[in-house]
């Protein structure tokens, strides 16, 4: 009788408002163990940032490999955007900056909303496997990943497109409904406008939306009024982290 060896992947989600890491089964994508929170530290640059990831390893007492999210667009190594954490990211090589705190670990850094999108592909809804699939996350912002047939398009950051007059995000994250004192409802209507938008732009098959948010999407999805069918992520929060030590597990380069 022959056993599989247990695969074991960290994954680290750097967010706006905390950094959070956890060991995968990547047979699974469950976590073994508690996750680990860290406050993420004000102002967010990038060697602040590297210190709690550090931080965090130690924590989790964790030698291996390290899949990273960012809030950002990476290409080719570079930090070419900083939503909800410090402008200074931009321009960074963040093959460099981590190298310098990680040494020899390998590592893999790529945007947070692709790591959430791949981590659905793999471990949750079926339906993000087949034909064009927007998947948002509603949290400090609005994260985005566009899968064709569980295939990723990276670092679309739909989050940021203007629609009326403000970036989609501004007007329809979690944080905007927190911030505004807003009703379930209430804010539905505002993440129906930005989502008819990206309906009419992309026209895909199906929408699935993630977040910690996405855990009352029953208070909240039964209100938005869109020809697509929409439906709540598996893996909710815990994507990021997920995504990311699957990317680590998957050789994904920034």
């Amino acid at each position: 009788m022959t056993t599989t060896a247990p695969r074991h992947g960290f994954g680290i989600d750097v967010g706006g408002s905390a950094v959070k890491g956890a060991l995968v089964d990547l047979t699974t994508g469950e976590f073994i163990g508690e996750r680990i929170k860290i406050a993420t530290p004000r102002p967010a640059t990038p060697e602040a940032i590297a210190h709690v990831i550090v931080e965090l390893l130690q924590r989790a007492e964790w030698i291996g490999p390290v899949g990273i999210t960012l809030p950002s667009v990476v290409h080719n190594s570079i930090a070419q955007s900083a939503a909800n954490i410090d402008p200074e990211w931009i321009g960074v090589n963040t093959t460099e900056l981590f190298r310098r705190f990680l040494g020899d670990r390998d590592f893999t850094v790529l945007n947070d909303a692709d790591a959430a999108g791949l981590a659905e592909v793999a471990y949750g809804d079926p339906r993000a496997r087949e034909g064009a699939v927007l998947f948002l996350t509603f949290g400090t912002g609005i994260g985005s990943a566009m899968l064709v047939d569980g295939r990723l398009f990276p670092n679309t950051e739909l989050g940021h497109m203007i629609v009326g007059k403000q970036e989609a995000e501004h007007q329809a994250s979690s944080a905007v409904k927190d911030n505004l004192e807003l009703n379930f409802k209430q804010w539905a209507s505002r993440v129906n406008v930005v989502m008819g938008e990206y309906e009419k732009l992309f026209n895909p098959t199906t929408f699935i939306v993630g977040g910690g948010i996405s855990r009352k999407f029953d208070k909240w999805g039964p209100s938005l009024d869109l020809k697509t069918p929409v439906f709540p992520a598996q893996l909710r929060n815990r994507a990021g982290i997920v995504g990311a030590a699957l990317a680590m597990d998957q050789g994904m380069r920034p």
